[in-house]
C-alpha cells in the first residue's frame, strides 16, 4: 500500500470523478488553503454546521442519538463555543476507488488555534460528502471560516483490491448528503 502523489490524485479526481468540486491546485492567498497538495488533496468546509449545545440537557449517545443536541446553523463562519464541538461537511463530494483507503488530518492552521478536526477514515468504494466534526479544546469561542480549508486527505492504494469493499457492506453513511449524525 502506498501513499499517492499529487500527479495521481489530479488524474483520479479529473478522469473518475474521485472529487467534484476539485480544486486543481492549492489556494492560499487570503484563506485557509485548500485544493491538492504534494501528497493528499486539502477538503473545505461547507456553510452547514450542527453546533452542539446543552440546552435541552440531551445526553450524547451513540445508540440513541437525539437532535436535541445540536442547534443547525448556516453562514460564512461558525463559532464553536468554548469545550465544544460541531458537526459540518466537506465542499467536496468524494468517491473512492475500491483499491484506495484515506486518512484525513486536520490542518495546522486550525489545530495551532486548539480546533481538532476528526474525521474516520474513507473506506473502499465509499461515497458523499464527509461529515466532519471539529472540536474546540479552547476555553475560548473559535471561529471556523465556510468554503475554506479544514482538513488534509490522504489517499493510500493498495497492491489488490479488498475482497469486501464499503459499498459490499452497504455501509450506512453511504451516500450521505448533509451533516450526518450518527446512526445504528
Amino acid at each position: 500500500m502506498g501513499l499517492k502523489p499529487d500527479h495521481w490524485i489530479r488524474k483520479m479526481a479529473l478522469e473518475h470523478g474521485m472529487i467534484e468540486p476539485f480544486v486543481e491546485k492549492q489556494v492560499r492567498q487570503g484563506v485557509i488553503s485548500y485544493g491538492v497538495s504534494s501528497y493528499g488533496y486539502d477538503m473545505r468546509v461547507a456553510d452547514e454546521f450542527k453546533v452542539f449545545t446543552n440546552v435541552y440537557s440531551a445526553i450524547v449517545d451513540p445508540k440513541n442519538f437525539s437532535g436535541d443536541s445540536f442547534v443547525d446553523f448556516k453562514g460564512d463562519m461558525c463559532v464553536i463555543p468554548p469545550n465544544s464541538f460541531a458537526l459540518a461537511r466537506s465542499m467536496e463530494y468524494f468517491r473512492i476507488p475500491r483499491s484506495v483507503l484515506t486518512v484525513c488530518l486536520g490542518k495546522s492552521t486550525y489545530a495551532r488555534c486548539g480546533l481538532i478536526v476528526n474525521v474516520t477514515p474513507f473506506e473502499p468504494e465509499w461515497e458523499g460528502y464527509v461529515t466532519l466534526e471539529i472540536s474546540n479544546t479552547t476555553p475560548l469561542p473559535a471561529k471556523v471560516y465556510s468554503n475554506e480549508g479544514i482538513a488534509q486527505v490522504l489517499f493510500f492504494e493498495a497492491d489488490e483490491e479488498c475482497e469486501t469493499s464499503y459499498a459490499d457492506k452497504k455501509g450506512k453513511y453511504q451516500g450521505q448528503m448533509g451533516v450526518t449524525p450518527p446512526k445504528l
